[in-house]
């Protein structure tokens, strides 16, 4: 068994006559590769992107020479991923095609090879060109920001355009590509299962080989704990298959995030003939139980996933590709994301349908932070030609290469047909008389085919058909009672955020609202003269119809009109976190009825106004630091319904709480009025009612303006969590400047920042001016008389002073006065 890598240095071109070959770097593309070689502008800058339309116009070729370092009876050419129509050529001879780049492509190029250098060849056509021309065969629904016919191709959908990112479809080879040298035999398929039974737990694996010589062949399977110790098992190759057995001494169970650990084992199964090792495929595993649990109630039909016996509320966002370039996403900036998903208390992310099947590096993230994936299929918004046998074939191929890629994670929590498409087909007008073959097409795929095809190949998971639906084909698919739900009037619309109280989903697994991008990200792509927030280039970096106007609308509804361009981007972020916690808090309350809630998004692609919370260069948006609080294990919240307080703690602890709650009516300057401590005895996994107050006679038209209700979490003498809720629209509180006191101390790595309020300072921000930071608290409300610490890790090369100069804090009297 011998590997020889092709990635690195190549050379590319446009295929057209008198072109010259250039630098180029694989895994990549041409548009870093054209970056690179300063031969476009950034894509990305101003209205950049209209000048570089003419790239995925074109076809393009890529060349390496090599000399084939490999000694085996058999020698493949294997290309991870070829983004997307690919010739393959070697020594002039053709290898074969790719029409798809979620698959893998293998050829055996042995009898190709040749002593000395070889020559590689992979001419890409045009992405845009071919979809065009079949979408003007036969038109197809789709997105309306979107280059039209995206459907046709098995391409990252959202790289033709989406309502948050650009039309930048990249062409080349974005993932490994190398020879793969075999002799005797080699793996066809392995696939790892777990069996569970009374805290004894066995790993089950079954082997399938191709073989290409008689004689033994034996498999071992070598399961390493997270402690170093380690298990070998031995089994004989009959006929092709093998199947093993491995007991698991001791075993330590695997949780999502919160729930408890994520101990990761090791698995390396090995081809053997005698001692020589002709196959190797290595796993990490963890070991746990997962259902999706359905069953009735007095509501419908529950949606829960059961993780070792314990319902877990599923806390997260829907996970969109991490950079329009996916080949220059970082290890760290990947990581970045991932671990700020799990600092913010997530347990769980959709890796959305619009996007890709993730790499390698992003599952074994999730499994090591403790993120279940709720893993779309990838189809999104779109008819798709599923009445084509060619294009069904080419999918099938696909979806079994990644069923059984991704099979064995621990983070894997479910597979999803699609995204939105069987809400097409009952509320978009979709389902007419020339579209009946494809909707009969659309429902044989869905409904059979996929779902067999999983059970096949991945027995262990659950198929879910479409996200929203029933699971009763073409029937209320975003209802209520049963499956999942995607709730867009808050934001379509132009419904208040009270909105949300109104919807009991069984588990919601789309919502959002926009904000704008931190300061320091829009300087990235406009100028001074375009911040404005109706200049072109910022409704150029908005690709949501009229967002900009929408976030302004529900601006005006909330808070006063900001003062500058500044404050407005503050406000912004400010007015899109208030509005999620406000749905979070409301589902969480309900968690006997609600299992679940998936806010809309988490990261962005590019630049842009959206509705992540943490933008394109991995900066926390507020709704990130407000996501740290509403998804706390230990959630304080108020239902407000003035003059009605509702104080509720709830608690995805697996044991039972006890605390106190501490709350007041008080005045802005923090003079109380009413005052009040109660208990708490807060049950594992539980919603807890503590009491809901009445201030109908204490508040009135002439002081709702002076006061609003405090509410403190406190346990063993440590205020852990605080609320505040206003009797009028914040916009109409009589705020005055809180005089905040800022106090600074570093032990030289970690900067602690103690804040006080001399009266109620709404949203609190800290920021380093130079320095991109995160704090472990930030936007948070601090009503008079109290104070709080905040810390950051000091910047690389920074002393205590300069962080103290550089420091600057503010709160919303700061927008508008």
């Amino acid at each position: 068994m011998q590997v020889q890598s092709l990635n690195g240095e190549w050379q590319f071109r446009r295929a057209s006559a008198g072109e010259e070959w250039r630098p180029a770097t694989v895994p990549g593309g041409v548009h870093t590769d054209l970056l690179a070689a300063g031969l476009i502008p950034d894509p990305f800058v101003g209205d950049n992107e209209r000048q570089v339309q003419w790239v995925a116009e074109s076809d393009w070729e890529y060349r390496r020479y090599f000399t084939a370092m490999l000694d085996e009876e058999r020698i493949f050419l294997v290309c991870d991923g070829l983004d997307t129509l690919a010739e393959v050529w070697l020594n002039g001879r053709l290898v074969g095609r790719g029409e798809n780049m979620f698959r893998q492509y293998r050829w055996e190029v042995g009898s190709l090879l040749r002593e000395g250098e070889n020559e590689l060849r992979i001419l890409f056509h045009s992405p845009v060109r071919y979809i065009t021309a079949r979408q003007e065969e036969r038109p197809l629904r789709g997105v309306t920001q979107a280059i039209p016919g995206g459907p046709y191709m098995r391409k990252a959908p959202c790289q033709f355009g989406w309502d948050w990112g650009p039309m930048l479809p990249p062409i080349g080879i974005w993932k490994e590509i190398r020879l793969e040298g075999r002799s005797v035999a080699c793996f066809d398929e392995t696939h790892l299962r777990q069996r569970h039974d009374a805290g004894k737990v066995e790993l089950l694996v079954k082997a399938r080989v191709e073989r290409w010589h008689d004689g033994d062949l034996s498999v071992i399977v070598r399961v390493t704990a997270p402690d170093g110790e380690s298990v070998e098992v031995r089994a004989l190759v009959v006929g092709s298959d093998a199947d093993l057995r491995v007991p698991i001494a001791d075993p330590q169970l695997w949780w999502p995030n919160g729930y408890g650990p994520q101990p990761l084992y090791r698995v390396q199964v090995l081809l053997m003939a005698g001692d020589r090792l002709l196959d190797q495929r290595d796993y990490q595993v963890g070991l746990r139980t997962l259902e999706l649990r359905r069953t009735q109630d007095r509501w419908g039909e529950s949606f829960t996933f059961v993780v070792n016996g314990v319902p877990i509320f599923a806390k997260g966002a829907n996970w969109i590709p991490a950079d329009s370039f996916p080949t220059r996403i970082s290890d760290e900036h990947l990581e970045h994301l991932i671990r700020s998903a799990a600092e913010a208390n997530f347990n769980m992310l959709r890796v959305w349908g619009g996007g890709f099947y993730e790499e390698e590096r992003f599952y074994d993230l999730c499994d090591r932070y403790g993120i279940l994936v709720w893993q779309d299929m990838v189809f999104s918004c779109s008819i798709y030609p599923l009445h084509e046998a060619g294009f069904v074939e080419n999918v099938r191929q696909e979806l079994v290469q990644n069923i059984r890629r991704l099979r064995h994670r621990a983070s894997l929590a479910l597979w999803c047909g699609n995204n939105e498409m069987e809400w097409g087909w009952v509320e978009w007008g979709w389902d007419t008389p020339e579209n009946a073959d494809l909707k009969e097409a659309y429902d044989h795929f869905f409904h059979h085919l996929l779902p067999e095809l999983c059970a096949a190949q991945d027995p262990d998971h659950t198929y879910w058909p479409s996200s929203p639906s029933s699971d009763t084909p073409f029937h209320d698919p975003n209802g209520q009672e049963r499956g999942d739900t995607h709730y867009w009037d808050v934001w379509h619309r132009r419904m208040p955020f009270t909105a949300y109280r109104d919807q009991y989903p069984r588990f919601m697994s789309e919502f959002g609202f926009q904000s704008l991008a931190p300061l320091a990200t829009i300087r990235t792509y406009a100028e001074d003269k375009d911040l404005n927030m109706t200049s072109y280039i910022m409704e150029y970096h908005q690709r949501s119809g009229n967002g900009n106007g929408l976030i302004v609308a529900q601006m005006t509804q909330n808070y006063r009109l900001p003062k500058d361009f500044d404050s407005l981007v503050y406000l912004s972020m400010v007015l899109q976190a208030e509005g999620i916690r406000y749905g979070v808090e409301h589902w969480r309350r309900n968690m006997e009825r609600v299992s679940g809630t998936l806010y809309w998004q988490l990261n962005d692609c590019w630049p842009v106004a959206s509705w992540s919370s943490i933008d394109y260069y991995g900066r926390w948006k507020a709704l990130h630091y407000a996501a740290r609080r509403f998804y706390a294990p230990l959630l304080l919240s108020i239902e407000d319904a003035p003059p009605l307080m509702g104080i509720y703690v709830v608690s995805d602890l697996t044991a039972p709480w006890e605390g106190v709650v501490r709350w007041s009516l008080e005045k802005l300057d923090g003079t109380a009025l009413l005052s009040g401590e109660e208990s708490v005895n807060a049950a594992p996994l539980s919603s807890t009612h503590v009491r809901t107050l009445d201030f109908a006679r204490h508040v009135s038209d002439d002081n709702r303006r002076d006061v609003v209700f405090v509410a403190e979490l406190w346990t063993g003498g440590e205020r852990t969590a605080l609320q505040v809720a206003t009797f009028v629209p914040t916009k109409h509180l009589s705020l005055s400047d809180p005089g905040l006191k800022v106090e600074t101390m570093s032990d030289g790595q970690w900067l602690r920042i103690h804040v006080e309020a001399g009266s109620l300072a709404r949203f609190v921000e800290l920021a380093l001016n130079g320095a991109d930071v995160i704090f472990d608290d930030n936007y948070f409300d601090l009503p008079a008389g109290r104070a709080t610490m905040v810390s950051c890790r000091l910047p690389r090369g920074w002393d205590p002073e300069r962080a103290r100069a550089e420091l600057r804090v503010r709160s919303l009297y700061d927008s508008f006065a």
